[in-house]
């Protein structure tokens, strides 16, 4: 169905072919990952169906054993791999977010290729609707965020530091098969919390503050990007009544989402209760984003995006306050758009 989608586009577009080099898009369509640094790795599509792969001649074995069932053109170092593989298409649809103009260059004179068509908008419209498989394997990345925030919140102790919090957290889910995060964990105390996207240090927790986690895991290359915001002690009244805030405004925004339901209307509720509260000036980004093989990828989540929630989307709902000197708070949660409303994936109390 991917490379029908593919093909039907190349046919509106009256393109010969797609050029994909992106390697996140190159696993999504052959099911081979790889991270190619300064070389080549890309995936001709041509308008009858068949795929050529482009990889450096080192990973050919690799994509023989991969399930990618199309031509393997390698290359050595020493090669130009374009030189290796002759074909000439007048239309070329590429990822115009992601070629860069010397490779456009070099796609002219090896393809004589007379011009260009954007292939991004429909790459990310497939990619925005998940396959029970991949909703699957995005549950098991959430479920494992949560074990994070468990082996985080047992941690916590007066006088530990950010830091220490945060590598005690990456080097024990290793323990539970994960090797790698998301993105840079996120540990922050009390007052600087009050920075969305502060850089965990030496601070120390002291009793009656909230601690911010935000943290994500890959699993079997899918991410998941959950945040959750503690007591430790008895924080504030100003703090307290800040998390409650925050906590309303997730929930209801939450609540709202289904199938049909215009994106931006649901990150209005969140933003509308915090503005009522007091608090608007307080939430300076977007309610989420979409999730997937990347920690944000399409959809925004945001008062500019009036596209409608589908069944079968995966993103994230993340309001947040942060009040210089008092405290941070942000709650988020990865959720799943069904066929009648949704599913929070994951599910660390709050």
């Amino acid at each position: 169905m991917k490379l029908e989608q593919i093909t039907a586009e190349l046919k509106t577009q009256q393109a010969g072919a797609a050029w994909i080099t992106t390697p996140l898009n190159i696993f999504y369509f052959t099911g081979y990952l790889s991270d190619p640094h300064e070389r080549l790795l890309a995936l001709l599509i041509k308008e009858n169906g068949e795929q050529v792969l482009f990889c450096p001649q080192l990973e050919v074995d690799e994509v023989k054993a991969s399930p990618f069932e199309g031509e393997v053109i390698g290359f050595l170092d020493t090669e130009n791999a374009l030189d290796k593989y002759t074909f000439t298409v007048n239309k070329l649809l590429v990822e115009a977010e992601h070629l860069t103009v010397k490779r456009q260059r070099e796609l002219v004179e090896a393809f004589n290729v007379q011009t260009f068509g954007d292939i991004d908008q429909t790459i990310k419209d497939l990619r925005n609707v998940k396959s029970e498989n991949e909703i699957a394997t995005i549950k098991k990345a959430c479920e494992l965020a949560d074990k994070c925030i468990e082996i985080g919140v047992d941690f916590l102790k007066e006088g530990v530091t950010e830091r220490q919090v945060v590598n005690h957290i990456e080097n024990a889910i290793k323990d539970y098969g994960v090797n790698e995060m998301s993105f840079d964990t996120m540990v922050l105390f009390g007052d600087h919390a009050a920075s969305p996207h502060g850089t965990p240090g030496d601070r120390q927790l002291q009793r009656d503050e909230y601690v911010l986690f935000d943290l994500g895991v890959i699993y079997n290359n899918y991410c998941s990007d959950m945040t959750r915001t503690v007591k430790f002690g008895e924080p504030n009244d100003k703090a307290q009544e800040i998390y409650n805030v925050v906590l309303k405004a997730e929930q209801e925004a939450i609540a709202a989402i289904k199938p049909g339901v215009t994106i931006k209307d649901v990150d209005d509720i969140a933003r509308n209760i915090i503005s009522d509260a007091g608090y608007g000036d307080y939430f300076p980004h977007r309610l989420g984003h979409g999730l997937g093989l990347e920690e944000h990828e399409y959809q925004d989540v945001s008062s500019s995006n009036t596209n409608q929630f589908v069944a079968g989307m995966v993103i994230t709902v993340e309001p947040g306050i942060y009040v210089p000197d008092v405290a941070g708070v942000r709650i988020e949660d990865d959720i799943l758009v069904t066929e009648d409303g949704n599913e929070s994936l994951t599910g660390y109390e709050k």
